[in-house]
């Protein structure tokens, strides 16, 4: 009589067990994500760049999401406003210096959780030479399977920076020194 009770308990345990997801690398999809930066222009507008391109990967831990992380590099030399001159001038040596730093980089530190889809993500941002801690608000847009049947993870993230932290400083103060970043991203197995 004890038998079957303990094949039952055994089978109930290995199931519990198989359905523990192991945590998964995502590589970022560079068509689907670009980081938007806004700009105060001495108080009479607030201009806008983009960087598309953007290379990196997530470790996805659905069971844990704190042992969650990502690592992105960013390609500042390809830094867009839609005005070309404009970007040579960010190019340069006044700002970005790409012929130096041509790419910056995210890593992640933390992960701490804020709600059922939201986090926040503390980890280093190395940019134009200077590395500094930032913390993102993230919210996981959605998982699931895209139209291509491939397991795809979509998020929105957000900060706000100094770049003089950065060591960016032509033209403060009437340039805004902080810099608000807005992050849209999908990311696939």
């Amino acid at each position: 009589m004890h038998a079957p009770k303990i094949l039952l308990s055994a089978l109930i345990v290995g199931l519990s067990t198989a359905a523990v997801a192991a945590p998964e690398t995502y590589k970022l999809d560079p068509s689907h994500t670009a980081i938007t930066w806004h700009v105060d222009h001495f108080g009479f507008s607030t201009p806008s760049g983009k960087f598309m391109n953007v290379e990196g990967s997530v470790i996805l831990d659905e069971e844990e999401p704190e042992s969650s992380s990502v690592n992105v590099t960013i390609p500042v030399s390809m830094v867009n406003t839609g005005v070309p001159k404009l970007d040579e001038h960010l190019k340069g040596t006044d700002f970005f210096d790409v012929a130096t730093y041509p790419t910056a980089e995210f890593k992640s530190t933390k992960v701490t959780l804020t709600g059922d889809d939201t986090a926040e993500v503390e980890g280093t941002l190395t940019m134009h030479g200077v590395t500094q801690t930032i913390t993102l608000d993230v919210v996981l847009n959605k998982l699931g399977k895209n139209i291509f049947d491939k397991q795809t993870a979509g998020f929105s993230a957000s900060t706000v920076l100094k770049r003089s932290d950065f060591g960016i400083t032509t033209y403060l103060p009437g340039l805004g020194d902080e810099i608000e970043i807005e992050i849209e991203s999908e990311a696939n197995l």
